[in-house]
């Protein structure tokens, strides 16, 4: 019996698997596998550092060969080619305008915004009513609604609280006012505003974004906006379509006329695929020959979301022009509406 057992436990032992060890020229094999490039030019090494340290050196080797190009097409004498941009590609529709449009001129003529720019108005100088939205404001968009209040000429800040937008349109047809700016908040910052020109409108909404306050820009070292004391001038760019041209007139009608260029403020109003870019900058005379701009904020996009006929009335208005859903309207890159 003893015999058995011994023999049925070699037979055991001789099932079992045997486990040897891998050779070292298995692992080189995988190695030499595993550090072929990829078509994208990198190396597949698993060591970290090494991975790192090799892709260094191939980016360096490509900044290098781009920079040997450049030198090169800069020493040759061809002609360099205009660089490829939305804005150049950007597609011309029937609403584009040129400068001699008669139909454009009548347009023009016959707006609301007529009166004030040929004079004719009770008052040539504008008179701007700022407020927020319904309730108490956040501290950032306080802030911004008070920095911008100082450098519109002739602008109110009213704390709204709960009054009803058409009774202020009311109380300012009988003070005189000419424009309403209602600044929204979202998440305690600034996202929409709107514009109503008095007495018979327009009103346009803007999705405002990107909000910085004079302290928080690099140019300005920490300064608040002062008070502007001046009639700054008014720099219009890019509103080529009838929409921006009438875009363009409600933005320059909230500033007065005649520029005091001894005060060396400019406002920018410049139109880039639909965004609106506000910017406040002062000239700054070096010498006879150098000039600069130290930009003196604050700062804020915008994007037109509509136009309305008449003052504000969010019931019953009329609307002129809609910003529809992307699925409408955003359908080109190249497609722009201002």
């Amino acid at each position: 019996m003893v015999r058995r057992k011994k023999d049925s436990d070699s037979n055991d032992n001789d099932k079992r698997p045997i486990h040897r060890k891998q050779s070292k020229k298995i692992t080189n094999d995988d190695d030499e596998e595993s550090s072929t490039r990829t078509p994208s030019g990198t190396l597949q090494v698993r060591n970290k550092m090494v991975r790192q340290l090799l892709y260094a050196k191939l980016k360096r080797s490509k900044s290098k060969s781009k920079l040997k190009e450049r030198k090169a097409r800069q020493q040759s004498d061809e002609p360099r080619e205009e660089p490829k941009t939305i804005e150049k590609k950007r597609l011309r529709d029937e609403t584009w305008v040129d400068e001699n449009d008669q139909e454009t001129l009548d347009d023009i003529s016959n707006d609301e915004l007529n009166n004030y720019f040929t004079r004719q108005a009770d008052s040539t100088e504008p008179k701007l009513l700022l407020t927020s939205q319904e309730g108490f404001p956040t501290s950032f968009t306080n802030k911004f609604l008070k920095e911008l209040a100082r450098i519109l000429p002739n602008t109110t800040y009213f704390q709204r609280r709960h009054h009803p937008i058409k009774r202020i349109i009311k109380k300012m047809n009988k003070l005189g006012y000419t424009d309403l700016l209602v600044v929204n908040e979202d998440h305690g910052k600034p996202c929409t505003l709107y514009i109503s020109h008095l007495p018979e409108g327009p009103t346009m909404k803007f999705r405002l974004t990107n909000a910085r306050l004079s302290k928080q820009l690099r140019s300005n070292r920490g300064k608040s906006c002062a008070k502007l004391t001046v009639r700054p001038e008014i720099i219009l760019n890019n509103f080529n379509t009838r929409i921006g041209i009438r875009v363009g007139r409600l933005l320059a009608a909230l500033f007065p006329h005649d520029p005091q260029y001894k005060g060396r403020h400019i406002i920018t109003f410049h139109n880039q695929r639909d965004f609106v870019f506000f910017r406040h900058h002062m000239y700054l005379f070096k010498n006879e020959k150098k000039v600069a701009l130290q930009e003196l904020g604050p700062r804020f996009t915008l994007k037109l979301k509509s136009i309305q006929h008449g003052t504000f009335d969010a019931l019953y208005g009329e609307y002129e022009w809609i910003h529809k859903p992307k699925h409408k309207m955003d359908t080109e890159r190249t497609k722009f509406f201002l």
